[in-house]
This record gives C-alpha cells, structure tokens and sequence, in this order.
C-alpha cells in the first residue's frame, strides 16, 4: 500500500515536470559501463568504515533547464569541479546513509530505502536544490547492487555502506539556488559498529554547543550539521567521552534533549504514575533528524504495545528520574549501529548512572535495548519477513 502510495505521488510528480518540459529521473534510461580495472577487496576482519570503496558508482546530472539526465554507472573515479561550484562555497549539498545486506540464501537486501529517498528530498527541499523521483532512484540503486554483488559482504554484522549524495555543481560564488547539481551513490564495505561485542557509551552533556535550533537545518541531512560537531566531539573524546549529548537552551532557561552525537536519543522510563514510558523528542521544528531507525523503533515498539511519547523533554526531568529511580534504559538509534546502549552521562559536574540488565552476562545493554537491536537485524539479514526488506531482483 505504501509502496504504491509513493509511486502514485511520483508518477503525480513526473506528469507535472513532463508538463513544464522538465526531464524527471527516470530509471529506464539507465546506462551501464563496467571496469576492467578491478579493485582487490579489503580483509574484512577490523574494516574501517568508510575508507574503502566499491569499483562502480552511480550519478545523474540535474539542470534547471532541462531537468534530470539519464543515470549511469559507471567505474568508480574522482569528481571534476569547477573552482566556484557552490557547494563548495555555501554548503549546497546533502547526502544519505543507508546498507545493503546479504541474507542467509545469498540474497542482497535494501532496507526500508523509500524512507531515505523521502529525507533526502525533504533535506533538498531545505536546500533549495532538486527534488527527484525518489522510488526511480530506488530501482537506479538495485542496479548499482546487482552490478556490485560480490561487494555485499556475506558475514553477519557486516553491509555494504550506501551513501547517496546530492551537490551543486554551479559554477557561481553567489548564495542562490543551484542551476547545475549531480546526484551520485558510492559504496563502502563496513563492519559491525561495535567490533568487539556491545559497549555501553558514556555521554558529555553539552550547552556550550548546539547541534540544532529551531528553524534551522537540524531535520535535513546536510554536511554543515556534522561539521559544526567535530570539534564538541573532539572535545568530549579527550574528556573520556564517546559522544555529546545535544542540549538547546529555550527561552525559558530550560534545556531540551534533543539528540546524540549524530543519533537520535531514546530514554525507556517510568513516568510519575508509575506508567513504563519510551520518550524521544518530537519532529515539529526541524531540530531533529527522522532517522529511519527511529521510526521503525518507534513503529516496533508502539506495535508491542509500549507507550512511545514524542515530545519535548528536558535534563531537569531526566536528572529528576534518575534521583527516583525511574530510568529503566537509554540507547542512541541510528543506521551505523542501529542502537548504541548509554551507562552514563556527565551533566553539570554529575555523573547520571543508567541501569544495565543484570542478566546481560556483559552488562552492556538494557532489555528493550537488547531486543531492538535483534529485530531490527532479523530483517536486515532476511531472517523475520518484514516488507521494510526490500529483495534486490
């Protein structure tokens, strides 16, 4: 039903651009070019992530004159930018991440990747640069899987990294809306995210910096989001931290939780009624990013009948409920390590300890953590049947 939902909007999409005279994206114009220089594959015990890459990539040029070209892949090679192309000068570029995995009968899987192409065009949106049709794209990059097979690494824990990215390749130093941009894929093989087993992180809670406000650009997925965080980070890692956790400072002087390193942030907890509660913040000022763990998190969750609370929340509640003994659990969420388990988190000169399960013979994650974590997996690797598994055929 979803599937086809998305198809009517874009098939809506592209009668209105074919009525403008503007070419859509269109998946049947599909060329493909492959290698003769074949790259050998890196050993994947201890793969670093991201810096490895597969022999072919996919790309599409835009023009606001005559809209989307045809896509090809094509071997895997270095971008020629012209020296004004505003991207470089404004930032005007967003990208995606998202992973193909291999199941048990050697089947290559996507996951729910309809939510990555509609945050991407939403981020594009943000950004003024081109919407596309984003289930063509889809049907673009299962081609690009299928010429890239033997790069889907068959180990449990490990995928291959898809990183679909939009640019302007406007040659402008003006700050305007691109005429000229490139949409591209390129494929990295990674590992598990935590190598040695699960370990529960310790969080430096920050106001001195903000990830986010209000208005901003906080919901789209942009570069300038992530940069702005390297140095809080650097930061933090010296302190003995793994990650920041984001605070904003409102007009009331009270500070919301907003996300985690570059994570969206789940707390598991007892309200004062003593009622078990999921609380994370809410998508309604563009602050938080919609990341597609997220909601299916929250969709797993609401299905088992757990009480899911999207709302604002802040560090005066939380340090409240750890002081009562509310805190059940707490966990990051994002496509890299799908949850990533919280112990501690160091708050105006205090350390706010967070419950693990006794019965976890590592002491590392919660319960509903735990549980998480293995659904979620069952459906990247095809073991539960689950239609946000998208078979590459």
């Amino acid at each position: 039903m979803l599937r086809s939902l998305v198809r009517s909007r874009s098939c809506l999409s592209t009668l209105q651009a074919s009525r403008r005279g503007v070419a859509t994206l269109q998946s049947s114009l599909l060329t493909v070019e492959t290698t003769a220089d074949v790259k050998v594959k890196p050993e994947l015990e201890g793969i670093a992530f991201g810096q490895n890459f597969s022999d072919h990539m996919l790309e599409v040029e835009w023009d606001q004159e005559t809209g989307w070209g045809a896509p090809a892949i094509v071997p895997y090679h270095n971008l020629s930018l012209d020296p004004a192309a505003s991207v470089l000068h404004y930032g005007l570029e967003v990208f995606e991440g998202m992973k193909a995995y291999k199941d048990a009968e050697g089947r290559v899987r996507m996951y729910r990747p309809d939510r990555n192409m509609r945050r991407m065009n939403n981020s594009a949106e943000r950004l003024s640069l081109p919407q596309f049709d984003g289930a063509e794209w889809v049907e673009c990059m299962k081609e690009l899987l299928k010429v890239e097979e033997s790069w889907v690494p068959e180990l449990e824990g490990y995928s291959l990294y898809l990183r679909p990215t939009l640019i302007s390749t406007h040659s402008f130093v003006g700050i305007a809306p691109p005429a000229k941009c490139l949409l591209y894929v390129i494929c990295s093989p990674v590992g598990p995210y935590f190598a040695g087993g699960f370990n529960a992180v310790k969080l430096l809670a920050t106001t001195e910096y903000t990830r986010a406000w209000p208005g901003g650009t906080g919901a789209a997925k942009c570069g300038g989001n992530y940069a702005s965080g390297i140095k809080p980070q650097k930061e933090a890692t010296a302190l003995g931290y793994s990650q920041n956790l984001w605070l904003f400072r409102n007009d009331e002087g009270r500070e919301e939780v907003t996300e985690v390193g570059s994570m969206n942030q789940f707390f598991l907890w007892k309200t004062k009624a003593g009622e078990k509660e999921l609380i994370t913040a809410p998508l309604d000022d563009g602050t938080i990013l919609p990341g597609v763990t997220r909601e299916s998190i929250i969709d797993l969750c609401r299905a088992k009948g757990i009480t899911v609370t999207e709302r604002k929340y802040y560090m005066d509640e939380i340090v409240e409920a750890s002081d009562e003994g509310r805190i059940i659990e707490s966990f990051g969420a994002g496509t890299a390590c799908v949850v990533c388990p919280v112990r501690e988190i160091h708050y105006n000169g205090q350390d706010i300890q967070i419950p693990l399960d006794p019965e976890d013979s590592e002491g590392q994650m919660g319960p509903l953590t735990k549980e998480l974590f293995e659904e979620i997996t069952d459906i990247h690797y095809g073991r539960s049947d689950s239609e946000w598994s998208v078979l590459v055929e």
